[in-house]
């Protein structure tokens, strides 16, 4: 009798791949996990349950098909893993490296919910694409047909890049405008490389290019390009800018020089690290060394903010937010890594202003209690009276989110509908919107959200404008 591959949960335990010590891990900006081993990715894999009703499936925003690519990797069948997992997603190496899966796919695992838990997914997925690299099984795109159709894509963030490959897949004529000087949008410039090595994001982006998607790089539009001269090149214009208007906080003292924003400090960083001059860290205005950090803010740029400022030397850093731990919108995973790398919480705290003569010296912080609920359902923070403090701070990193930028205005497009948030007005299923040609998808018309949403909505774009322009839906990616 054949040896039952799967449903091995109750005999093998959940084993994530060996996380590098912290004093080690914080002197570089490498990536934290190491890769699993063959036979501890087929074990790991063979823990699945293989249930009727995948809801690891169900609550991944692409809906990879988990349950087949783990038993492909069970029965060491690799390369047939590969297939099935890059058919529903264009970039799964680096969705297994920075998905939040405890709030999605590993979450809602079935044996996760009876105490067993979680299969690994995430560190499996990113085993399978890392391997079919290293064999050379992924390959540049070779479209069956050429055709003359041609479509612009303001942004080359996940989501621009995920319909860009869709598009070159049909044979469409792909250019991407982006106003950076590297493709990725915050993939490349946003996110640590402890949590996405470059080199992983440069080979996509290299990728699309080698298979016929046009990169037209450091070009602003409206500035380089104004938006009407965009739309006359190409047949659709698809937007997927992001979002990267930071939101500000006030209060005495916000204007002193030592407070910046976090997509600031995070690009001078990860600009850094490609080897590029940064004066705004060769003069420490954007640079932790020798400085106690105060980050604001509890998602997962807050923790971007807290683990970067411990790798670039600074004697303290401490994270304020005004709801605890089980309220914060970050990963408790990533949470969980920066306790173990020195960052301290402080739950239940809000800024109300800021201490210093030109330069920030200290956070003046207003001790907070959870009390009724929001419109959310989540507790609404209260300040406690007479409970305030000074926390003293050399670098204060605001990391409260971001907000779309005025597009209408910036590109002299009045007729460009968008939401009373700024985000751009589309179609929920069809990203069209009310312009004629023209397209919407990612983080602009969902507000700042995952990285999985935004190539998510990159397809369904891709498929819109294929229906629209060749009467037909996209062809399955090979």
């Amino acid at each position: 009798m054949a040896e039952q591959k799967m449903l091995k949960f109750v005999k093998v335990g959940r084993d994530m791949p060996e996380k590098r010590m912290p004093d080690l891990r914080t002197s570089d900006f490498d990536e934290i996990y190491r890769q699993y081993a063959e036979t501890k990715a087929a074990e790991q894999s063979s823990r699945c349950s293989q249930c009727g009703v995948p809801f690891c499936q169900d609550h991944c925003p692409l809906h990879n098909n988990i349950p087949d690519w783990l038993k492909l990797t069970a029965e060491g069948r690799l390369q047939e893993a590969y297939e099935i997992s890059q058919a529903t997603n264009q970039f799964p190496e680096i969705c297994g490296r920075i998905c939040p899966q405890d709030r999605l796919c590993e979450g809602n695992c079935v044996i996760e919910k009876s105490g067993h838990g979680t299969v690994t997914i995430g560190s499996v997925e990113k085993y399978i694409t890392d391997n079919a690299w290293a064999n050379g099984w992924v390959k540049p795109i070779q479209p069956h047909l050429e055709r003359s159709e041609s479509v612009g894509i303001i942004g080359a963030g996940p989501a621009g890049l995920a319909a860009a490959d869709v598009l070159r897949r049909a044979g469409l004529q792909v250019v991407i405008y982006d106003r950076y000087d590297r493709a990725g949008g915050l993939l490349t410039y946003g996110i640590p490389g402890f949590k996405l090595e470059k080199d992983v994001v440069e080979r996509r982006n290299n990728l699309l290019s080698k298979g016929g998607v046009t990169f037209c790089l450091n070009t602003n539009i409206g500035t380089d390009m104004t938006f009407k001269e965009l739309q006359a090149k190409h047949d659709a214009v698809l937007i997927g800018t992001g979002v990267y208007k930071s939101r500000d906080l006030g209060g005495p003292g916000a204007g002193l020089n030592g407070i910046v924003r976090a997509i600031d400090y995070l690009t001078a960083s990860n600009r850094q690290n490609f080897g590029d001059k940064v004066p705004e860290i060769d003069s420490g205005e954007l640079s932790a060394d020798g400085k106690k950090v105060v980050v604001i803010g509890g998602g997962d740029t807050a923790m971007d903010c807290v683990r970067t400022a411990i790798r670039q030397g600074a004697t303290s850093v401490k994270c304020l937010y005004r709801r605890d731990k089980v309220n914060m919108p970050g990963s408790q995973r990533e949470t969980a890594n920066a306790e173990e790398e020195g960052v301290e919480f402080v739950w239940l705290s809000a800024p109300a202003g800021f201490h210093g003569e030109e330069v920030v010296t200290g956070v003046h912080v207003q001790r907070m209690r959870l009390g009724a609920p929001d419109m959310t359902g989540r507790q609404s923070p209260e300040k406690i009276d007479g409970a305030d403090y000074i926390e003293e701070a050399d670098l204060v990193i605001k990391a409260l989110g971001f907000e779309p930028e005025e597009l209408p205005s910036l590109w002299d497009t009045p007729e460009l509908e968008v939401t009373r948030w700024g985000t751009v007005k589309a179609d929920y299923v069809t990203k069209r919107t009310a312009l004629d040609g023209v397209y919407a998808a990612g983080d602009i018309v969902r507000g700042a959200s995952l990285v999985v949403w935004a190539i998510a909505d990159g397809r369904d774009a891709a498929n819109s404008i294929l229906e629209d322009l060749c009467g037909r839906m996209a062809v399955p990616a090979e």
